[in-house]
């Protein structure tokens, strides 16, 4: 096992001992800190560890010290005073308190605000803002300044979490579009949700931030060295909680400048796409990956749906019922109109702010015309496009 950063714990020792092969793999401690909120918590931590260790060693010694030697076959007698007033029992109730007084608020107290003023100070010195969303279950990012918004979803594949395939290297930790920042920016982060409270958690950032819906909370990271980081939604959202993993690749400036510019020419055929004439063939297939990718968690795979929290849209009148009416507007309560507006009271969020034009053209095509139903009908992402910022 590999020391690093800290005071080993005896149930690790214990627990890699009772492991005998995987010695070697054991991890007891925090991951390495990649900003420098991440160092600063671990620095208190130590900080604490070793000086409550230091407490507990004193005090342990003490009482087995008294007990050993003051025993009863030794001929020692019991104290005899007694009573409020005696000054002896004072002096043993405040010397420990004063103390522990001092050990909390000076040798404690100090450097844990810091630490506190250091994580609340997002916003001077910020060179760039990103905004995290948290959907069931999924995370929606947004850069302001650069006009860049997608949603990134869990990629592994439900054959591994049926246990019908070997688990991936990282397994549950893996997504289609991770998030892409710089090195050495400061990157003030705001948090909310469209539906219930989620946690944005990268434990390498050193920051667990709640997404909660109606309220914009923030946060800020500085990631001081290019990788790959790793984590999940910190808060219990639903069913599908296990399957929000956040992943961040941390790359040179010039690297994200790329990225950049690779994400806007992909948005702006995104928005070109919008005006050609799709065939069934490719909404369909991109109509499948979309569905994989943001239904199949509550209405399943083959549409089943969950009896008594999510219908299922094999057979469902709703796919029966026209998506558009003849004037080619939204049927209201219809399939589109859900799809793009989502269902009050009901975990069925609006996807409008979230998939593109061709995506909700294609998965409402996909959806009529798979799982179970045969409508024969098509909607067109120029159709989805004329119909932004309508609810009727």
């Amino acid at each position: 096992m590999k020391l690093r950063n800290g005071l080993p714990l005896l149930g690790g020792f214990l627990g890699a001992l009772a492991a005998g092969s995987t010695w070697a793999d054991y991890r007891w401690n925090f991951p390495d800190p990649a900003t420098p909120l991440a160092a600063d918590t671990l620095h208190v931590h130590n900080l604490f560890m070793l000086i409550i260790t230091v407490i507990f060693v004193a005090v342990f010694a003490i009482m087995a010290y008294s007990m050993f030697v003051h025993r009863k076959s030794r001929g020692h007698e019991p104290a005899t005073f007694t009573g409020p007033r005696s000054r002896v029992q004072w002096l043993w109730a405040l010397v420990p308190f004063a103390i522990l007084l001092f050990i909390d608020y000076i040798i404690f107290g100090i450097p844990a605000y810091h630490a506190v003023l250091t994580d609340a100070d997002s916003r001077n010195g910020a060179q760039m803002v990103v905004k995290v969303t948290g959907l069931q279950w999924k995370w929606q990012y947004e850069y302001p300044e650069e006009g860049i918004k997608f949603v990134s979803a869990m990629s592994t594949p439900r054959e591994q979490i049926n246990n019908q395939a070997p688990k991936g290297e990282n397994y549950l930790l893996e997504v289609d579009n991770p998030l892409v920042i710089p090195v050495g920016k400061k990157i003030r982060f705001i948090t909310t949700s469209t539906d219930v409270i989620h946690s944005w958690w990268v434990p390498a950032f050193g920051v667990k931030r709640d997404a909660v819906p109606g309220f914009l909370r923030e946060f800020w990271v500085r990631v001081d060295r290019p990788g790959v980081y790793r984590g999940q939604c910190a808060e219990l959202c639903g069913k599908d909680h296990a399957f929000m993993p956040v992943v961040v690749h941390a790359v040179p400036e010039a690297e994200y400048l790329q990225w950049v510019g690779a994400q806007k020419t992909a948005m702006t055929a995104q928005a070109d796409s919008a005006g050609r004439e799709w065939t069934q063939a490719e909404l369909m297939e991109k109509g499948k990956a979309v569905y994989e990718a943001n239904c199949a968690s509550c209405h399943q795979p083959g549409g089943e749906g969950i009896p008594g929290a999510f219908p299922a849209l094999a057979g469902n009148k709703m796919m029966k019922a026209p998506a558009l009416d003849p004037a080619g507007r939204l049927v209201r309560g219809g399939h589109l109109d859900r799809v793009m507006n989502g269902a009050p009271n009901t975990a069925m969020t609006a996807y409008k702010d979230v998939l593109n034009d061709a995506e909700i053209a294609a998965v409402v095509t996909y959806e009529r015309n798979a799982l179970g139903n045969k409508t024969g009908d098509l909607v067109q992402p120029a159709q989805v496009k004329a119909l932004r910022g309508s609810k009727t």
